[in-house]
């Protein structure tokens, strides 16, 4: 096994050397001088102060101008926030990048007033005339119409001001309260004091005894914590509730489905299959409790390791694995991970101070980071092919400008599962019967939660925005909601008795988006349909791939789906990909018989 001390840590000095030094000032101070040159234009030509509808022609050359600025104001704030995003992702305790953060923050309000004003004016455009006279309006088409559609929702400069002021102090700010709060818990296990992100990794020890130990003292952690923490997710929904009602939404639900470039039938179809497809989840966690010998899984058993596996899934191996894969795919693919490996932009060393989970974030241009908490398993490999997976997303944007890419969570997972899928196919192909199932496993454990989980994550989600209408609820009732959304969607897959209530404070995904759940699902139903293809015909699947990532800001989900002949507004897709996962699930069901 390897220790974790030899785990990598990211390398953030070739961004910018400090929070402190003279090339990360002199950005700060060049993006500042942006924005107000960005402001001073938009005062200049009355961006967003348009009373009646402009000649296209008239207004063209301040259009193209004006995009471009925009663009390249977002390119360097991108860079930026996510340099000091990451360095606080690995270290709550960065004091400086924490007050570089919030100092910044703080000045971008005055950009995304901008924003604001930029859509608003955009809504007062002629944008098909537009788009038959200019270059620029063609290619940035359909972030115009969606901005129109935002301006259609936009409360009254002043109000839309007034929020914007606010938000570093309302939602920004319970968010970061959660990431920092719970980045911090320190949870007391077997006499000794670790961090939540550690004591969380225990869930995947071969020792049973261990996972319900380690189980217990978390949710004693978060149950001595509550009261912030539901404080922090009381003003997070609060405040959605209240702008997306003065902003004209029916609910947060119908803004969260705008912003996934889907529709309300889209969504429902996808649902209506996977809910279809429960049985056959249950029946996986049936069989899991059998091979670990043990009537029925309690919630410490879900990632729980299985089958007797020769290959130790370690970083290293781990690695080995995904350059072998992404070589197999194609070069392109290759090289790009190679570059991923040699420039150290990977952090997988579990610490301290260190925020649970994984994510890759896009930095500049071509190149990403990528953060995770490694622990030796397949599993762990599979995140590993996964966040490379959207950092190869990443570099298939680059060159686009930053409206072009706006890509929305549901279209952000499919590179990530497709990389996945391909790397999991690759090992099994390798691995021997032990390795199978351990493989197999890994792979369900990760489908299970996407589907089945996310649907809890997403009833969850639903009641509380529903309840917080009329008042903030209390950390017993986040817990009734959360147990409650679990009994429904797991069902008699998992003991009753020993659910995981507190998930509403051990996610992050509550405490930023609205439904930032049902995206992964998408994503993960979505890649397996694209990986269908790509079986049916590989060669004239690649090329058709990469375009189809450079364009997911670009196009609906629909529209973009098209292109490979998948109608995303019917269940039969949806049945489609689900029945590969349940193919996984006879397989496994037999090799563990």
């Amino acid at each position: 096994m390897l220790a974790a001390t030899t785990l990598p840590r990211w390398d953030m000095r070739s961004v910018f050397p400090g929070v402190d030094s003279p090339e990360f000032l002199e950005a700060v101070g060049s993006l500042s001088g942006r924005v107000d040159a960005l402001r001073d234009s938009f005062d200049k030509h009355g961006v967003g102060e348009i009373k009646s509808r402009p000649n296209a022609a008239e207004v063209k050359g301040t259009f193209e101008a004006i995009t471009d600025e925009f663009n390249g104001c977002y390119d360097e704030a991108q860079t930026i926030f996510a340099y000091l995003g990451c360095l606080v992702a690995v270290d709550s305790r960065h004091d400086a990048a924490q007050q570089k953060l919030s100092e910044l923050q703080t000045r971008m309000v005055d950009f995304w007033k901008l924003e604001t004003r930029l859509n608003a004016w955009i809504g007062c455009l002629p944008i098909e005339e537009l788009i038959e006279l200019s270059d620029v309006a063609r290619n940035h088409s359909f972030a115009l119409k969606k901005a129109q559609v935002l301006a259609s929702h936009q409360m009254t400069p002043n109000e839309e001001d007034l929020a914007a002021d606010l938000a570093p102090s309302g939602s920004q700010a319970w968010g970061k309260l959660h990431g920092n709060f719970t980045s911090r818990l320190s949870v007391t296990f077997q006499g000794e004091s670790l961090p939540m992100s550690a004591v969380r990794n225990l869930a995947y020890s071969d020792d049973r005894t261990v996972r319900r130990e380690a189980y217990e003292a978390e949710l004693d952690a978060w149950s001595r914590n509550e009261f912030v923490i539901a404080s922090a997710l009381n003003g997070v929904k609060g405040q959605a509730i209240a702008l997306n009602r003065r902003r004209g939404w029916k609910s947060p639900l119908e803004e969260a489905i705008f912003r996934a470039n889907i529709d309300l039938e889209t969504l429902e179809a996808m649902m209506a299959a996977s809910r279809e497809a429960f049985p056959a989840f249950r029946r996986y966690l049936g069989a899991k409790a059998r091979a670990l010998g043990i009537p029925k899984l309690a919630w410490y058993d879900i990632f729980a390791p299985l089958g007797s596996e020769s290959k130790v899934w370690d970083y290293e191996e781990g690695k080995k694995l995904v350059l072998r894969t992404f070589a197999t795919y194609s070069d392109k693919m290759a090289d790009f991970a190679i570059r991923a490996f040699r420039e150290e932009w990977i952090d997988a060393e579990p610490r301290d101070g260190k925020r649970d989970g994984a994510f890759c974030s896009g930095i500049r241009k071509d190149e990403s980071r990528i953060m995770m908490n490694f622990k030796p398993s397949f599993g762990a490999v599979s995140t590993l092919a996964h966040e490379l997976g959207h950092g190869y997303h990443n570099l298939c944007l680059n060159g686009r400008t930053k409206m072009q890419r706006a890509t929305p969570m549901t279209l952000a997972e499919t590179a990530s599962i497709f990389c996945e899928t391909i790397t999991r196919q690759a090992a099994l192909e390798e691995c021997g019967p032990g390795d199978r199932i351990a493989i197999l496993e890994a792979s369900l454990q990760g489908a299970c939660q996407v589907v089945v989980d996310i649907t809890s994550r997403f009833e969850f989600e639903k009641a509380v925005f529903g309840r917080r209408v009329e008042r903030e609820l209390s950390s017993t009732e986040f817990c009734e909601i959360m147990r409650e959304a679990q009994l429904n969607t797991y069902g008699d897959g998992l003991d009753s008795e020993q659910l995981h209530p507190y998930m509403w404070a051990a996610k992050p995904h509550y405490y930023g988006f609205s439904f930032y759940n049902f995206p992964y699902m998408f994503g993960l139903l979505f890649g397996l349909g694209l990986y269908a293809r790509y079986l049916e015909s590989p060669d004239d699947f690649k090329g058709r791939y990469d375009d189809l990532l450079s364009s997911t800001g670009m196009g609906s989900a629909a529209e973009l789906a098209e292109g490979f002949g998948i109608d995303v507004r019917s269940p039969e897709f949806w049945r489609s990909s689900l029945a590969v996962i349940e193919s996984d699930v006879n397989a496994f069901v037999e090799a563990v018989a």
